[in-house]
């Protein structure tokens, strides 16, 4: 398994929109079964995670990315997971498996499938997981690490992210140190990988 780190897109950048579909429509009550930037532009802050189903890293933050999630929405933060890993070469990761995925484990957030991978190109995504942050403009306040933590390496805890969202929600900026996320690479499909990893 190749460790990579994230690319640390350059902040102040505007968050890219997109419509993909949701593996958990169900998760909330915006009808349909697909999910754009768009039908979240009340939410005071806005966190994006490229995620997978089988990354070990990703698996890692899992249960700690839920608890931060929930506590978060309530003070009026959205949050979106997305997976663009290849389906046909990474089945655990095709849609239906996300969809069991999100059921098992209670997702209060969409989940959404990225399978053109044009949405992970965007945002300069490269591993699993990978997080960004806009502000109420979505403008990137944050992008990088969940916490300090690794698989057989601590319990996650969500240290960054959360300092991240408790700046930017008291202050409307984030002034910590960002250090670059670390897991699985994002599978890319044969010839598809982009050039900024």
């Amino acid at each position: 398994m190749a460790v990579t780190e994230s690319t640390m897109m350059e902040l102040g950048q505007s968050a890219p929109s997109f419509t993909l579909p949701a593996a958990n429509p169900d998760v909330d009550d915006r009808g349909g079964t697909q999910r754009s930037l768009d039908d979240y532009s009340e939410a005071k802050a806005l966190v994006l995670v490229f995620t997978c189903n089988h990354c070990p890293y990703a698996q890692h933050v899992e249960d700690e990315l839920i608890a931060v999630a929930r506590e978060y929405q309530e003070k009026g933060v959205q949050f979106l997971a997305i997976c663009s890993n290849d389906p046909e070469n990474y089945p655990d990761d095709n849609f239906e498996n996300m969809a069991a995925r999100a059921a098992a484990k209670d997702y209060p957030f969409p989940y959404l499938q990225d399978e053109s991978q044009e949405v992970a190109k965007a945002y300069e995504a490269a591993c699993t997981p990978d997080f960004f942050v806009f502000d109420e403009e979505r403008t990137l306040a944050y992008r990088g690490r969940f916490d300090d933590t690794r698989p057989d390496h601590g319990e996650a805890h969500g240290g960054d992210l959360r300092q991240a969202l408790d700046e930017l929600l008291e202050s409307g900026t984030v002034s910590m140190e960002q250090k670059p996320s670390m897991g699985c690479n994002i599978k890319w499909k044969p010839g598809n990988q982009p050039a900024h990893v």
